[in-house]
């Protein structure tokens, strides 16, 4: 780890990422049924076991021709079988020959045209074919999709309903996936209840907790629900080594981070050992931010105001998650280029991550539109937007139409 970053500092935002992510990959490979595979990361690369598709086959309904045999049309072909899918024709085509073909079943031998159906006229057995046709013509060759031995899934794939289908095809019953990283989650402070629960005069129900689970999910993780624990160092440190004891691979706090009295998170990471990276972050919303070790165990504390929260969660550990589940793009720029749809003030020493709209823009970069109200406590606006806008450190006031980056975030559901 780092050195700890003094109470007077402030981390730039790509200095604290960097830390994050320093020299975490997956940590370790397990085997998963296909079925179970979607949105996992391979750890090897997928080799095709068969060939695809293993024979000829015809890629129409109709009828399997010599091309030879339709020099001269109308052309009178003697039909003698039926090949259908997974039920081929056990025979040759002669000369003046034909075999009845659906589609997806083997091309029959002899054969070098599948001739489509409705260019024939059928008279009892007899097959007249009314138009000719290029040898291959209607016929899917041998291996045209992929061979037996090719790679085709590279290591660190993250597995899509169609790399599923691919590896399906392949004829892999299960895959060689990063195991998902173990994240719990622990919520804090005396006026937090959960959801359902009966709430005391001065409380509120905790939000952030399914935000950061939901998160974990989304990237490949699997959270632990360690609950809430209260303001006071026995409950703080039950829910650290109750983190522990589950062999979580990363224990993310959620308030009480900052320096207010009732803040004691850093205090007790500190008394179970933890050893510090940094905990305040040149960014708004969400300076205080806990980075450290506890073993083995990775440790993030989010700030407790539920922007911030959501905030750290996309710039640090989304990332993380990512990185420990074995995607190797987990660590790239999350920004994208866009425009401004209105002024912006000059901005201070903090990195800004404004909630803001997204929309069309002329110049075909979209439009990104602030909120008026940025305060970090406000859910409702986050819910709301459609992306970060992303103020630098000492930016200066810009007009609508300037230049900008920011961070996409999920489409609200309609």
């Amino acid at each position: 780890m780092a050195e700890p970053v003094g109470a007077s500092d402030l981390l730039p935002v790509g200095e604290a990422r960097a830390r994050v992510l320093a020299n975490h990959g997956a940590r370790g490979t397990e085997h998963v049924p296909l079925a179970q595979a979607l949105g996992r990361t391979l750890t090897e690369p997928l080799i095709a076991r068969r060939t695809q598709p293993p024979f000829a086959a015809s890629a129409m309904d109709g009828f399997a021709v010599r091309t030879a045999d339709l020099a001269t049309l109308p052309a009178r072909l003697k039909m003698i079988g039926e090949s259908a899918a997974g039920h081929g024709f056990d025979g040759s085509i002669a000369p003046g020959e034909t075999v009845r073909i659906l589609t997806g079943a083997p091309v029959p031998r002899g054969a070098d045209a599948v001739l489509m159906q409705e260019d024939t006229v059928l008279d009892g057995d007899v097959v007249i074919a009314q138009r000719t046709i290029f040898a291959g013509r209607h016929i899917r060759a041998t291996g045209v999709d992929f061979s037996a031995g090719q790679s085709l899934l590279a290591a660190g794939t993250r597995l899509s309903p169609i790399n599923v289908a691919l590896a399906a095809a392949m004829g892999h019953a299960e895959v060689p996936v990063a195991r998902k990283p173990r994240v719990a989650i622990l919520a804090t402070g005396d006026e937090l209840v959960q959801p359902g629960q009966t709430i005391g005069p001065d409380q509120i129900i905790t939000s952030n907790s399914f935000a950061v689970a939901a998160f974990v999910i989304e990237n490949g993780g699997e959270p632990i629900d360690l609950g809430i624990a209260g303001d006071d160092f026995a409950s703080l440190e039950a829910g650290i080594r109750a983190a522990r004891k589950a062999q979580a691979d990363v224990l993310v706090t959620l308030g009480g981070a900052s320096v207010g009295k009732h803040d004691l998170v850093r205090s007790a990471l500190a008394n179970e050992g933890m050893e510090l990276s940094f905990w305040r972050i040149a960014m708004r919303p969400g300076k205080p931010l806990i980075h450290g070790r506890l073993g083995e165990m990775l440790i993030l504390g989010l700030p407790g105001n539920p922007a911030a929260s959501i905030v750290c969660s996309l710039l640090f550990l989304v990332p993380l998650v990512r990185a420990l589940s074995g995607d190797p793009r987990a660590a790239e720029d999350p920004t994208e280029p866009a425009i401004l749809g209105a002024p912006v003030q000059a901005n201070s020493q903090r990195e800004d991550y404004l909630r803001a709209t997204l929309t069309q823009g002329g110049t075909g970069l979209p439009a990104a539109t602030p909120f008026a109200l940025q305060d970090s406590s406000l859910l409702n606006i986050f819910a709301q937007s459609q992306c970060l806008l992303v103020r630098s450190p000492y930016a200066p006031a810009a007009e609508a139409g300037e230049s900008c980056r920011v961070i996409k975030l999920s489409p609200p559901l309609r």
